[in-house]
Protein backbone atom coordinates (compact mmCIF):
# COMPACT_ATOMS: atom_id res chain seq x y z
CA UNK A 1 0.00 0.00 0.00
CA UNK A 2 3.02 2.60 0.33
CA UNK A 3 2.73 3.33 -3.28
CA UNK A 4 -0.66 4.11 -3.01
CA UNK A 5 -0.53 6.03 -0.04
CA UNK A 6 1.62 7.80 -1.27
CA UNK A 7 -0.08 8.78 -5.09
CA UNK A 8 -2.79 10.11 -2.03
CA UNK A 9 -0.24 12.37 -0.80
CA UNK A 10 0.56 13.82 -4.01
CA UNK A 11 -3.19 14.88 -4.88
CA UNK A 12 -3.05 16.26 -1.32
CA UNK A 13 0.14 18.08 -2.65
CA UNK A 14 -1.57 19.38 -5.58
CA UNK A 15 -4.66 21.27 -3.83
CA UNK A 16 -2.12 22.68 -1.23
CA UNK A 17 -0.20 24.14 -4.11
CA UNK A 18 -3.41 25.53 -5.50
CA UNK A 19 -4.13 27.28 -2.36
CA UNK A 20 -0.62 28.46 -1.63
CA UNK A 21 -0.28 26.85 1.62
CA UNK A 22 3.09 25.11 2.56
CA UNK A 23 1.40 22.37 4.57
CA UNK A 24 -1.57 20.90 6.11
CA UNK A 25 -1.46 19.36 9.35
CA UNK A 26 -3.14 16.19 9.77
CA UNK A 27 -4.15 15.17 13.50
CA UNK A 28 -7.27 12.69 13.19
CA UNK A 29 -6.26 9.25 13.07
CA UNK A 30 -8.13 7.67 10.00
CA UNK A 31 -6.42 10.60 7.61
CA UNK A 32 -3.30 9.99 9.07
CA UNK A 33 -3.68 6.54 8.22
CA UNK A 34 -5.02 6.99 4.90
CA UNK A 35 -2.11 8.95 4.20
CA UNK A 36 0.24 6.96 5.53
CA UNK A 37 -0.45 3.32 6.45
CA UNK A 38 0.17 4.79 10.32
CA UNK A 39 -2.01 2.90 12.83
CA UNK A 40 -0.55 4.74 15.80
CA UNK A 41 -3.31 6.92 18.33
CA UNK A 42 -0.81 9.77 18.89
CA UNK A 43 0.82 12.63 16.50
CA UNK A 44 0.44 15.12 13.82
CA UNK A 45 1.58 14.60 9.91
CA UNK A 46 2.89 17.47 8.26
CA UNK A 47 2.24 16.75 4.70
CA UNK A 48 4.56 19.62 2.85
CA UNK A 49 6.15 19.18 -0.48
CA UNK A 50 9.92 18.52 0.88
CA UNK A 51 8.68 15.75 2.68
CA UNK A 52 6.17 14.03 4.93
CA UNK A 53 6.37 14.02 8.82
CA UNK A 54 5.10 12.47 11.59
CA UNK A 55 5.63 14.10 15.03
CA UNK A 56 4.83 11.56 17.21
CA UNK A 57 6.53 10.43 20.93
CA UNK A 58 8.52 7.72 21.55
CA UNK A 59 5.92 4.81 22.07
CA UNK A 60 5.01 5.39 18.60
CA UNK A 61 8.21 6.28 16.77
CA UNK A 62 9.45 2.17 15.84
CA UNK A 63 5.45 1.48 14.59
CA UNK A 64 5.68 4.69 12.59
CA UNK A 65 8.93 3.68 10.50
CA UNK A 66 7.56 -0.12 10.09
CA UNK A 67 4.13 0.95 8.89
CA UNK A 68 5.08 4.22 6.81
CA UNK A 69 7.73 3.74 4.80
CA UNK A 70 8.80 6.82 2.80
CA UNK A 71 7.13 9.80 5.72
CA UNK A 72 9.99 11.14 8.20
CA UNK A 73 9.79 10.08 11.78
CA UNK A 74 10.15 13.27 14.17
CA UNK A 75 10.64 12.20 17.47
CA UNK A 76 8.31 14.50 19.90
CA UNK A 77 10.15 16.55 22.45
CA UNK A 78 8.04 17.42 25.32
CA UNK A 79 4.15 18.04 24.68
CA UNK A 80 2.95 17.19 21.34
CA UNK A 81 1.22 20.66 19.98
CA UNK A 82 4.36 22.54 21.61
CA UNK A 83 6.65 19.99 19.99
CA UNK A 84 4.71 20.32 16.40
CA UNK A 85 4.96 24.42 16.63
CA UNK A 86 8.78 23.94 17.14
CA UNK A 87 9.21 21.66 14.30
CA UNK A 88 6.63 24.02 12.09
CA UNK A 89 9.13 27.28 13.40
CA UNK A 90 12.69 25.23 12.07
CA UNK A 91 11.30 24.30 8.95
CA UNK A 92 10.21 27.86 8.13
CA UNK A 93 6.98 26.79 7.35
CA UNK A 94 4.70 30.40 6.44
CA UNK A 95 1.16 29.43 5.35
CA UNK A 96 -0.07 25.85 7.57
CA UNK A 97 -3.09 25.13 6.71
CA UNK A 98 -5.18 22.76 9.34
CA UNK A 99 -8.73 21.54 9.56
CA UNK A 100 -11.07 23.67 12.29
CA UNK A 101 -12.66 20.67 12.84
CA UNK A 102 -10.28 18.50 14.26
CA UNK A 103 -8.27 21.01 16.44
CA UNK A 104 -9.44 22.42 19.91
CA UNK A 105 -9.04 25.88 20.71
CA UNK A 106 -6.05 25.00 23.16
CA UNK A 107 -4.48 23.08 20.77
CA UNK A 108 -4.63 25.96 18.35
CA UNK A 109 -2.92 28.58 20.64
CA UNK A 110 -0.35 26.57 21.48
CA UNK A 111 1.07 25.34 18.34
CA UNK A 112 0.64 28.99 16.96
CA UNK A 113 2.49 30.63 19.77
CA UNK A 114 5.68 28.05 19.51
CA UNK A 115 5.18 28.11 15.67
CA UNK A 116 6.38 32.27 16.26
CA UNK A 117 5.01 34.88 14.31
CA UNK A 118 5.86 34.51 10.90
CA UNK A 119 3.77 31.35 10.76
CA UNK A 120 0.26 32.04 9.53
CA UNK A 121 -2.12 29.50 10.02
CA UNK A 122 -5.11 28.66 7.64
CA UNK A 123 -8.58 27.06 7.88
CA UNK A 124 -8.24 23.93 4.66
CA UNK A 125 -10.54 21.40 6.54
CA UNK A 126 -11.88 18.68 4.40
CA UNK A 127 -8.80 18.24 2.08
CA UNK A 128 -7.91 14.91 2.94
CA UNK A 129 -11.92 13.77 3.68
CA UNK A 130 -12.86 14.79 -0.01
CA UNK A 131 -10.02 12.36 -0.79
CA UNK A 132 -11.63 9.59 1.32
CA UNK A 133 -15.03 9.68 -0.27
CA UNK A 134 -14.33 8.06 -3.14
CA UNK A 135 -12.95 4.15 -2.50
CA UNK A 136 -10.52 2.75 -5.17
CA UNK A 137 -10.50 -0.86 -5.76
CA UNK A 138 -8.53 -2.18 -2.88
CA UNK A 139 -10.86 -0.36 -0.70
CA UNK A 140 -13.92 -1.44 -1.56
CA UNK A 141 -12.60 -4.93 -1.65
CA UNK A 142 -11.89 -4.83 2.02
CA UNK A 143 -15.42 -3.33 2.73
CA UNK A 144 -17.15 -5.75 0.62
CA UNK A 145 -15.89 -8.31 3.21
CA UNK A 146 -16.64 -6.84 6.08
CA UNK A 147 -19.56 -6.28 4.96
CA UNK A 148 -20.22 -10.16 4.21
CA UNK A 149 -18.99 -10.66 8.11
CA UNK A 150 -21.35 -8.81 9.22
CA UNK A 151 -24.29 -10.29 7.55
CA UNK A 152 -22.71 -13.40 8.69
CA UNK A 153 -22.67 -12.67 12.12
CA UNK A 154 -26.19 -11.12 11.98
CA UNK A 155 -27.95 -14.30 10.88
CA UNK A 156 -26.10 -16.76 13.43
CA UNK A 157 -27.01 -14.27 15.89
CA UNK A 158 -30.92 -14.58 15.07
CA UNK A 159 -30.45 -18.31 16.59
CA UNK A 160 -29.84 -16.12 20.21
CA UNK A 161 -33.49 -14.76 19.39
CA UNK A 162 -36.12 -16.00 22.00
CA UNK A 163 -37.97 -14.67 25.11
CA UNK A 164 -36.23 -14.17 27.60
CA UNK A 165 -32.75 -13.43 26.67
CA UNK A 166 -31.35 -9.90 27.71
CA UNK A 167 -30.80 -7.49 24.90
CA UNK A 168 -27.27 -7.34 26.96
CA UNK A 169 -26.32 -10.89 26.34
CA UNK A 170 -27.42 -10.71 22.53
CA UNK A 171 -24.87 -7.55 22.08
CA UNK A 172 -22.15 -9.02 23.99
CA UNK A 173 -22.23 -12.32 21.64
CA UNK A 174 -22.66 -10.35 18.45
CA UNK A 175 -19.35 -8.57 19.45
CA UNK A 176 -17.83 -11.56 20.47
CA UNK A 177 -18.38 -13.40 17.16
CA UNK A 178 -17.33 -10.41 14.85
CA UNK A 179 -13.78 -10.50 16.30
CA UNK A 180 -13.99 -14.66 16.26
CA UNK A 181 -14.55 -14.37 12.63
CA UNK A 182 -12.00 -11.56 11.77
CA UNK A 183 -12.89 -8.72 12.40
CA UNK A 184 -10.92 -6.03 14.45
CA UNK A 185 -13.70 -5.34 16.74
CA UNK A 186 -17.73 -3.63 15.72
CA UNK A 187 -17.88 -0.33 13.94
CA UNK A 188 -19.73 0.76 17.05
CA UNK A 189 -21.84 -0.23 20.11
CA UNK A 190 -23.86 -3.12 18.55
CA UNK A 191 -27.88 -1.80 19.07
CA UNK A 192 -30.50 -4.32 20.34
CA UNK A 193 -33.80 -2.70 21.11
CA UNK A 194 -36.74 -4.56 22.26
CA UNK A 195 -40.55 -3.51 22.36
CA UNK A 196 -41.28 -0.04 23.08
CA UNK A 197 -37.26 0.46 22.98
CA UNK A 198 -37.16 -0.43 19.78
CA UNK A 199 -38.82 3.09 18.74
CA UNK A 200 -35.05 4.58 19.91
CA UNK A 201 -32.92 4.80 16.98
CA UNK A 202 -30.14 4.26 19.08
CA UNK A 203 -31.18 2.80 21.85
CA UNK A 204 -28.06 0.58 23.91
CA UNK A 205 -28.46 -2.68 25.01
CA UNK A 206 -29.80 -2.97 28.72
CA UNK A 207 -30.84 -6.11 30.82
CA UNK A 208 -34.37 -5.99 29.57
CA UNK A 209 -35.26 -9.51 28.09
CA UNK A 210 -37.01 -10.53 24.61
CA UNK A 211 -40.40 -10.75 25.12
CA UNK A 212 -43.16 -12.89 22.86
CA UNK A 213 -44.95 -10.59 20.24
CA UNK A 214 -42.63 -7.44 20.49
CA UNK A 215 -40.11 -5.91 17.79
CA UNK A 216 -36.63 -6.33 18.18
CA UNK A 217 -33.59 -3.97 16.07
CA UNK A 218 -30.44 -5.23 15.77
CA UNK A 219 -27.71 -2.75 14.34
CA UNK A 220 -24.46 -3.88 14.05
CA UNK A 221 -21.02 -3.29 12.16
CA UNK A 222 -17.85 -5.13 11.48
CA UNK A 223 -14.22 -3.33 10.92
CA UNK A 224 -11.89 -5.37 8.98
CA UNK A 225 -8.66 -4.02 7.33
CA UNK A 226 -9.61 -0.90 9.33
CA UNK A 227 -13.14 -0.50 7.04
CA UNK A 228 -16.59 -0.34 8.60
CA UNK A 229 -19.82 -2.03 7.77
CA UNK A 230 -23.29 -1.03 8.67
CA UNK A 231 -26.30 -2.93 8.70
CA UNK A 232 -29.60 -2.95 10.56
CA UNK A 233 -32.69 -5.81 10.36
CA UNK A 234 -35.63 -5.59 12.28
CA UNK A 235 -37.08 -9.17 14.05
CA UNK A 236 -40.61 -9.59 15.06
CA UNK A 237 -40.67 -12.31 17.93
CA UNK A 238 -43.73 -14.25 17.22
CA UNK A 239 -46.74 -13.53 14.12
CA UNK A 240 -46.15 -9.95 13.19
CA UNK A 241 -49.95 -8.13 13.67
CA UNK A 242 -51.15 -6.60 10.64
CA UNK A 243 -50.36 -2.63 11.55
CA UNK A 244 -46.71 -3.81 11.92
CA UNK A 245 -46.48 -5.67 8.87
CA UNK A 246 -47.97 -2.19 6.97
CA UNK A 247 -45.23 -0.32 8.76
CA UNK A 248 -42.37 -3.09 7.44
CA UNK A 249 -43.11 -3.37 3.95
CA UNK A 250 -43.84 0.73 3.97
CA UNK A 251 -40.00 0.66 5.16
CA UNK A 252 -39.01 -1.98 2.84
CA UNK A 253 -40.61 0.18 -0.10
CA UNK A 254 -38.82 3.01 1.36
CA UNK A 255 -35.61 1.54 1.68
CA UNK A 256 -35.81 -0.03 -1.94
CA UNK A 257 -36.85 3.60 -3.36
CA UNK A 258 -33.52 4.92 -1.95
CA UNK A 259 -31.20 2.37 -3.13
CA UNK A 260 -32.90 2.82 -6.50
CA UNK A 261 -31.70 6.76 -6.59
CA UNK A 262 -28.08 6.37 -4.95
CA UNK A 263 -26.33 6.36 -8.53
CA UNK A 264 -23.40 8.57 -9.30
CA UNK A 265 -24.83 12.71 -10.29
CA UNK A 266 -27.98 12.38 -8.02
CA UNK A 267 -27.75 14.72 -5.40
CA UNK A 268 -27.77 13.49 -1.57
CA UNK A 269 -31.24 15.31 -1.00
CA UNK A 270 -32.56 13.41 -3.56
CA UNK A 271 -31.93 9.87 -2.47
CA UNK A 272 -33.32 11.12 1.42
CA UNK A 273 -36.35 12.30 -0.74
CA UNK A 274 -36.92 9.05 -2.66
CA UNK A 275 -37.07 7.30 0.32
CA UNK A 276 -38.99 9.70 2.58
CA UNK A 277 -41.94 10.18 -0.42
CA UNK A 278 -42.73 6.23 -0.26
CA UNK A 279 -43.50 6.70 3.92
CA UNK A 280 -44.89 9.79 2.94
CA UNK A 281 -47.77 7.99 1.02
CA UNK A 282 -47.96 5.36 3.59
CA UNK A 283 -48.72 8.15 6.18
CA UNK A 284 -45.64 7.29 7.82
CA UNK A 285 -43.20 10.12 7.28
CA UNK A 286 -43.72 11.68 10.76
CA UNK A 287 -42.53 8.73 12.40
CA UNK A 288 -39.25 9.11 10.39
CA UNK A 289 -36.68 11.19 12.29
CA UNK A 290 -33.34 10.82 11.08
CA UNK A 291 -31.64 11.07 7.47
CA UNK A 292 -31.80 8.17 5.27
CA UNK A 293 -28.11 7.49 4.99
CA UNK A 294 -24.60 8.26 6.04
CA UNK A 295 -20.84 7.83 4.17
CA UNK A 296 -19.30 4.97 5.53
CA UNK A 297 -15.20 4.06 5.24
CA UNK A 298 -12.66 4.30 7.91
CA UNK A 299 -14.81 6.01 9.86
CA UNK A 300 -18.61 4.51 10.45
CA UNK A 301 -20.26 7.96 9.80
CA UNK A 302 -18.53 10.45 7.37
CA UNK A 303 -19.09 12.35 4.00
CA UNK A 304 -21.26 12.25 1.99
CA UNK A 305 -24.36 13.03 4.39
CA UNK A 306 -27.70 11.22 2.69
CA UNK A 307 -30.02 13.80 4.14
CA UNK A 308 -32.45 16.60 4.05
CA UNK A 309 -30.29 19.62 2.26
CA UNK A 310 -27.56 18.07 1.28
CA UNK A 311 -26.78 19.56 -2.35
CA UNK A 312 -23.78 17.36 -2.73
CA UNK A 313 -23.95 14.85 -5.95
CA UNK A 314 -23.34 11.24 -5.56
CA UNK A 315 -19.58 10.07 -7.22
CA UNK A 316 -18.85 6.60 -8.58
CA UNK A 317 -16.63 5.33 -5.83
CA UNK A 318 -19.06 6.29 -2.89
CA UNK A 319 -20.24 3.94 -0.22
CA UNK A 320 -23.08 5.23 2.01
CA UNK A 321 -25.67 3.31 3.77
CA UNK A 322 -29.53 3.48 3.29
CA UNK A 323 -31.38 3.15 6.39
CA UNK A 324 -35.07 4.65 6.43
CA UNK A 325 -36.84 3.65 9.87
CA UNK A 326 -40.15 3.72 11.75
CA UNK A 327 -40.04 4.76 15.33
CA UNK A 328 -43.89 4.66 17.28
CA UNK A 329 -43.19 5.57 20.68
CA UNK A 330 -44.92 3.08 22.99
CA UNK A 331 -44.87 0.41 20.26
CA UNK A 332 -41.67 -0.22 19.20
CA UNK A 333 -39.43 0.64 15.68
CA UNK A 334 -38.27 -0.76 12.02
CA UNK A 335 -35.21 0.16 10.33
CA UNK A 336 -33.65 -1.71 7.09
CA UNK A 337 -29.95 -0.79 6.43
CA UNK A 338 -27.64 -1.76 3.94
CA UNK A 339 -24.22 -0.74 2.96
CA UNK A 340 -24.08 0.65 -0.77
CA UNK A 341 -21.43 1.04 -3.30
CA UNK A 342 -22.47 4.20 -5.92
CA UNK A 343 -22.04 3.34 -9.33
CA UNK A 344 -22.27 5.43 -12.53
CA UNK A 345 -25.80 2.87 -13.25
CA UNK A 346 -26.91 0.21 -11.09
CA UNK A 347 -25.41 0.93 -7.18
CA UNK A 348 -24.09 -2.30 -5.89
CA UNK A 349 -25.54 -3.86 -2.67
CA UNK A 350 -22.69 -4.92 -0.21
CA UNK A 351 -24.94 -6.28 2.08
CA UNK A 352 -25.99 -9.95 1.48
CA UNK A 353 -28.73 -10.68 4.10
CA UNK A 354 -32.61 -10.86 2.94
CA UNK A 355 -34.70 -7.95 3.66
CA UNK A 356 -38.11 -9.67 4.14
CA UNK A 357 -40.11 -9.54 7.70
CA UNK A 358 -38.26 -12.18 9.84
CA UNK A 359 -40.84 -13.72 12.46
CA UNK A 360 -38.99 -15.99 14.86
Amino acid sequence: MSDQHAKRRRKVLRTLHERGLDCLLVTHPPNWYYLTGFTGESGALVVSGGATTLVTDGRFTLQAKEEAPGVRVELQQGALYAALGEFLRKRGMKRIGFDPGQWTVAQLKVTRKVAGAKCRVVEAGGIVEQLRKRKDEQELAVMRRASVLAGDVLESALKLLRPGVREREIAAEIEYQLKQRGASGPSFETIVASGARSALPHARPTGKRLRKNELVVLDLGAILGHYCSDMTRTVYLGRAPKRVRGWYRAVEEAQAAGVAAAKAGVICADVDAAAREVLKKNGLDGYFVHSTGHGLGLEVHEEPRVAKGQTIRLEAGNVITIEPGVYVEGAGGIRIEDDVVVQAGKSEMLTRVKRDLIEI
